[in-house]
Parts: structure tokens; C-alpha cells; sequence
């Protein structure tokens, strides 16, 4: 075992420590590893390549390149000591998106007006209203979720908060079309 140079034994020691690194940018950091490639692909082979995609997420621009500057270390200095190639490739970037305060402060006083309990949020998926923004000012409504499971087929919200979310959505509609003078 201590003659080989398998990538998986890399791979393992890279991951433990961008999970400990996002532990580091809590609660806003989203570490996911989503897809692993290996080659050949032999039960009873070392790998000879491993290519893992991994999506990171942070609100905040600084942390993304501290984030990306610290995995790339990390690659290195595993990599090297197991005396094996590796690499990181950015194939995509979206920066943080922020949100129009004017929307997020409509959103809040329709909420408040209808006298539904509501909080502020950072959505680290990727929605339409990311693309909107670059036109025009967005925000978002979350209705609750139940088990708080959203973006697969189990998620289950209950009719009365998808009234509650609509409700919300057209005062904050009528609200930025009608603002009262300040």
C-alpha cells in the first residue's frame, strides 16, 4: 500500500479538509462534491485518474477567492505528498448575487402587514431571480418546505403556505407599485 500512488487516497485527505475548511466559513459556505470520474473504473484497480467536481458557494466575493486560493494549496501539498499529479479547473463562476434592499424591505413589510412570521435569508442555490437581477431589482419568497426539503420530487409544502407565499408576493407587488411618501 505505501508504494502506491493512488488518487483516491488524495482525494479523501482534499475533502476532509475543504469540509473543515467550509466549517471555517460558516453557516453561509456550501461545499458539494457532486460527481466522481474514475478511471479505468476496476474494482481491483488503483485508479490512474479521478477527476470530482466540486461546487463552493459563499455570499461574500473575499471569501470565494480565499476559498479557491485555499483548495488549490490543498490539492498541492496532497497531491505532492503522495507524489501524484493533480489539478483544480474552474469550469464555472457565478459570483454572489445581492438582492434589491428595496425588494427584500417590501417582501419583509408585506409579511409584516399580513401578519405572517417571516425571516431574512441567503439562498445558496441557483435561481432564475440570480439572472433577473442583472436587469432589474429582485428579490425572493420561501414558503416552508416540509422536513425542509426543497428541489427534489419529495418536497411537500402545504396549501395554506403556498396561499401565505402569494399573499405575500401580491402585497409586495402592490406595495413597490403603490409606495406610501415617506
Amino acid at each position: 500500500m505505501d508504494r502506491r500512488r493512488d488518487p483516491a487516497a488524495a482525494a479523501a485527505n482534499v475533502m476532509q479538509q475543504i469540509y473543515a475548511l467550509n466549517g471555517k466559513h460558516a453557516p453561509d459556505g456550501r461545499a458539494t462534491f457532486g460527481n466522481f470520474t474514475v478511471e479505468p473504473g476496476a474494482i481491483n484497480t488503483v485508479p490512474g485518474k479521478l477527476i470530482i467536481s466540486l461546487d463552493y458557494r459563499h455570499p461574500d466575493s473575499a471569501v470565494l477567492d480565499e476559498v479557491d486560493r485555499d483548495i488549490r494549496s490543498i490539492m498541492e501539498s496532497e497531491c505532492h505528498a503522495l507524489d501524484i499529479e493533480g489539478r483544480v479547473d474552474e469550469i464555472w463562476h457565478m459570483p454572489p448575487v445581492r438582492f434589491s434592499s428595496r425588494c427584500i424591505i417590501a417582501v419583509q413589510n408585506a409579511a409584516d402587514q399580513l401578519g405572517y412570521s417571516s425571516q431574512e435569508m441567503i439562498s445558496g442555490a441557483g435561481h432564475d431571480a440570480m439572472y433577473l437581477s442583472r436587469i432589474t431589482p429582485t428579490g425572493m419568497i420561501f414558503v416552508p418546505c416540509k422536513d425542509g426539503l426543497s428541489h427534489n420530487e419529495l418536497e411537500h409544502t402545504e396549501p395554506e403556505d403556498l396561499i401565505a407565499g402569494g399573499n405575500v408576493l401580491l402585497h409586495t407587488i402592490m406595495g413597490l407599485a403603490n409606495p406610501k411618501p415617506v
